[in-house]
């Protein structure tokens, strides 16, 4: 397997989808009583969050990121 750059924007939307998953998940199982309403902030909620991330690490890191080495 080729060894690849951590990327944390992309690892805070992963989490963010399977929070609502779970969330999901637990509603449909019966576990809790969820409206329809809360999905679309958590969903968008964590997808802005993972955005500003990304934008974050990419200013730490700079423009070049993987291709500094070529």
């Amino acid at each position: 397997m080729l060894r690849h750059e951590f990327q944390p924007g992309k690892l805070v939307a992963g989490l963010a989808l399977i929070a609502t998953g779970a969330v999901y998940a637990g509603d449909a199982g019966g576990a809790w009583r969820t409206p329809w309403f809360v999905m679309v902030p958590l969903i968008v909620g964590g997808l802005c969050l993972a955005g500003a991330t990304a934008a974050l690490t990419r200013g730490i890191r700079g423009r070049g990121g993987a291709e500094e080495g070529r």
